[in-house]
This record gives C-alpha cells, sequence and structure tokens, in this order.
C-alpha cells in the first residue's frame, strides 16, 4: 500500500493554473447580462423596499397610537386621590383604630 505523498511544488502550481483556466472558461461562457434585465430588477427591489419602508410607517403609526391610547385609558382608570388629612386628623383616626382594639380584647 503506498504511503501519502505530498504533491511537489510544480504540482501545486499546474493544478492551481488548471483551476484558473476552469473558472475563467466558465466566466466567459456565461451570457452577457441585459441592462433591461438589470433596470428591471433594479425597479423591482425599489418597489419592494418603498412597500417595506411604507408598512415600516403604518406599523410605527400603529403601535403609536395604542401607546396614545393606552395611557389614555390609564389616565381614565387612574382612582381619584383621597383628600389629604391634617395631622390632627390623622392621630384622631389612630387613636381611635387603638381604642377599638383595646375593646375587642376586653
Amino acid at each position: 500500500m503506498p504511503s501519502y505523498r505530498d504533491p511537489a511544488f510544480q504540482d501545486r502550481m499546474a493544478a492551481s493554473a488548471d483551476a484558473r483556466k476552469k473558472a475563467l472558461d466558465r466566466l466567459k461562457a456565461k451570457p452577457p447580462i441585459d441592462p433591461a434585465v438589470v433596470a428591471a430588477k433594479l425597479a423591482a427591489a425599489a418597489a419592494k423596499e418603498a412597500a417595506a419602508a411604507e408598512k415600516r410607517a403604518a406599523k410605527k403609526l400603529a403601535a403609536e397610537e395604542a401607546a396614545a391610547a393606552k395611557a389614555e385609558a390609564a389616565l381614565l382608570a387612574k382612582p381619584v386621590e383621597a383628600p389629604k388629612l391634617t395631622e390632627a386628623e390623622l392621630k384622631a383616626a389612630r387613636d381611635l383604630r387603638y381604642a377599638m382594639r383595646k375593646a375587642r380584647k376586653k
């Protein structure tokens, strides 16, 4: 069974030149690009991008409207704040709770 032998420099150069020649032949075999086809593809891409931009703008507007509606609903649902009590009223309420607790224990 023969062992693996590294290719010599000349062999590698020949293989590289052969691959380069095959790639060049494939490139030359392609038909030339038609400017009308390129223009049509560019127009289609521009139309697609414009539609996508319009869709993004509509989506952003809808999100902003939803956020505004949510904020408005939060303001409307906010409970009315109780009036602020004075120190004397707070002390009276605290004393009343204390007295009620004492009464329950008896």
